[in-house]
C-alpha cells in the first residue's frame, strides 16, 4: 500500500511548481508568509485536485480575452510546453500563498519584471502590455474565481458566504502588488466585473488553439493520462456557461453528472496520498505538522 501511496504522489508532484525546486517552503520556521495558517487562501490553495481544475478553467476563460491572449501567444513557449507553463504558474500561486514573506516578495517582484517585458501589438491592431493594470485584473479574476468555484464544488461546499468574501479580499493583495487594480474582493464584486468584462471577450482561432493544446497536453505516465483528461473535462464543466458557449465545449447534464461523479470518486484518494505538497511543507514551517 506503501509504494502505492509513494507512486501516486510522486506523478501528482510531478505536476506542480514544487517539481521545479527553487522554493523551501518549510523554512524559515515560523514565518507566516503573506496569509498564514488561519486565512481561507490556505484553505482553498490546499488542495490539488480542486486547483487543478480551477487553473485549467481559468486558462480556457483567459484565452478568451484578446489582449491578454496575445501576450502569452506571443511571449510564452505554452504551446512547446504547457506543462511547464502549468508548472510555473504553479510554483507562483504555491510561493505567494504557501510560502514564507521572502519567497513571496520574490516570486512577485520576479513576475513584476517579466511583465515590463511583454508588450505587442494584438491581432486587431490595439496595444497590449502584461504590466497593464487592467490585464492584470482580468488575470487574476479568471483565476481567483475558478479556484473557488472549485473549492465549493469539491472540497468544502459548505464554505460560508463570509469566508468566501474573506478569500477574495486576502487573496487581491497578490493582484495588487503586481500592479492590479480596482481588483474585485466579494462574491458580488467578482459577479459585478465578470458581467462588465464580457463585451471585450471572444472567441478566435487563438483561443480554440489553447484549447486544443490543453486538451492534448502530455501526462506524466500512462497511469496519469486517464487522470488527467478527467481533470480537464472537469475544468470545462466549471466554465460559467457563456464561456463554455463561447468556447464551443457545452456538455450535456448527464456528462456533467459523470464527470462530477468521478472526480469526487478519484478526489479522495489523491488526498490521501499526497503528504508533502505545498500546504503540508507550510505547516510543518509553522509547527502544525511534523
Amino acid at each position: 500500500m506503501e509504494f502505492i501511496r509513494t507512486r501516486i504522489e510522486t506523478q501528482i508532484m510531478s505536476l506542480t511548481g514544487l517539481s521545479l525546486g527553487k522554493l523551501d517552503l518549510e523554512n524559515p520556521k515560523g514565518d507566516p508568509g503573506l496569509f498564514g495558517p488561519d486565512s481561507v487562501s490556505w484553505q482553498v490553495h490546499g488542495d490539488f485536485s480542486s486547483m487543478l481544475i480551477g487553473g485549467i478553467s481559468a486558462l480556457m476563460l483567459q484565452a478568451l480575452h484578446p489582449l491578454a491572449l496575445a501576450g502569452v501567444w506571443d511571449h510564452s513557449n505554452f504551446r512547446e510546453d504547457m506543462l511547464g507553463r502549468l508548472r510555473r504558474t504553479g510554483q507562483f500561486i504555491s510561493g505567494t500563498t504557501f510560502g514564507s514573506r521572502q519567497d513571496a516578495d520574490w516570486l512577485i517582484e520576479k513576475v513584476r519584471t517579466i511583465h515590463l517585458q511583454v508588450t505587442g501589438t494584438a491581432p486587431d491592431g490595439r496595444p497590449y502590455a502584461a504590466s497593464d493594470p487592467d490585464l492584470l485584473t482580468w488575470v487574476h479574476v479568471a483565476e481567483v474565481s475558478n479556484f473557488l468555484a472549485a473549492h465549493l464544488r469539491y472540497r468544502n461546499p459548505h464554505l460560508s458566504p463570509v469566508d468566501q468574501d474573506r478569500y477574495y479580499a486576502e487573496i487581491a493583495l497578490v493582484a495588487e502588488r503586481l500592479g492590479a487594480r480596482e481588483v474585485p474582493r466579494s462574491r458580488q464584486a467578482i459577479a459585478d466585473y465578470l458581467e462588465h468584462v464580457r463585451p471585450q471577450l471572444l472567441c478566435d482561432e487563438r483561443s480554440r488553439e489553447v484549447l486544443r493544446l490543453l486538451l492534448n497536453a502530455p501526462s506524466p505516465s500512462r497511469l496519469a493520462k486517464p487522470f488527467g483528461g478527467l481533470m480537464m473535462q472537469a475544468g470545462i464543466d466549471l466554465l460559467p456557461d457563456w464561456a463554455s458557449d463561447m468556447l464551443g465545449v457545452s456538455q450535456n447534464p448527464l456528462q456533467r453528472k459523470l464527470i462530477r461523479a468521478s472526480v469526487n470518486r478519484s478526489a479522495p484518494m489523491l488526498r490521501w496520498a499526497v503528504r508533502n505538497g505545498s500546504v503540508h511543507r507550510a505547516k510543518r514551517r509553522m509547527g502544525l505538522l511534523t
